[in-house]
């Protein structure tokens, strides 16, 4: 069952319990789904900054960009637990011959490469977002402030949380070029 399929009180428990999946990664985007959800609502609310056609526009155009954002990052919440299953997987992979160190080792490199592409995904979805909180703040109703404010601080929190994941996992990949790569558009997207 995915993860987004259990009550909250399940989700909760899931994180909480001493398995290492559902853990920062999971976290990370759950956080920044949750932020894209609110900006949605208030560019979606029938009130709008100044109710201008321009408000309008600007608010339709956000939640279009934000929606599909937003069930991408729903689908990273189950994607990063399975990125790092795959990683424990491999890790408990034999390693009594040369050749089974050698396999061992290349199926470590490709799981460690898939638990840096999801959290990467969801920094560049939630820098992505972040962009476009800026119009919701600028046209959506001033009564809603609070509920972008908090969309941007989950939003930020899930790039930090998922930059994190991204660092410490990257750190163990020995293809210097991916890791290189990785490491500027880190740069670039905080």
């Amino acid at each position: 069952m995915a993860l987004l399929d259990h009550s909250v009180q399940q989700l909760l428990q899931a994180f909480s319990s001493s398995d290492p999946t559902p853990g920062g990664g999971s976290a990370s985007a759950l956080a920044s789904a949750v932020g894209v959800s609110l900006l949605v609502m208030v560019a979606g609310l029938p009130k709008t900054r100044t109710n201008s056609d321009e408000d309008r526009t600007a608010l339709a155009e956000a939640a279009a960009a934000l929606t599909p954002l937003r069930d991408q990052l729903a689908a990273a919440v189950d994607a990063d637990t399975a990125a790092y299953d795959a990683v424990v997987a491999a890790y408990k992979l034999p390693k009594g011959t040369d050749a089974e160190k050698q396999s061992r080792k290349d199926a470590v490199q490709r799981a460690l490469r898939g638990a840096t592409d999801v959290p990467l995904g969801v920094m560049r979805m939630s820098a992505a977002a972040l962009q476009h909180a800026e119009a919701v703040a600028a046209h959506g109703h001033a009564g809603a402030s609070s509920d972008v404010g908090v969309a941007k601080a989950l939003l930020r929190a899930g790039l930090d949380g998922a930059r994190l994941n991204v660092d410490i996992n990257v750190g163990s990949i020995a293809d210097a070029a991916y890791v290189a790569a990785v490491r500027a558009e880190v740069d670039r997207l905080t």
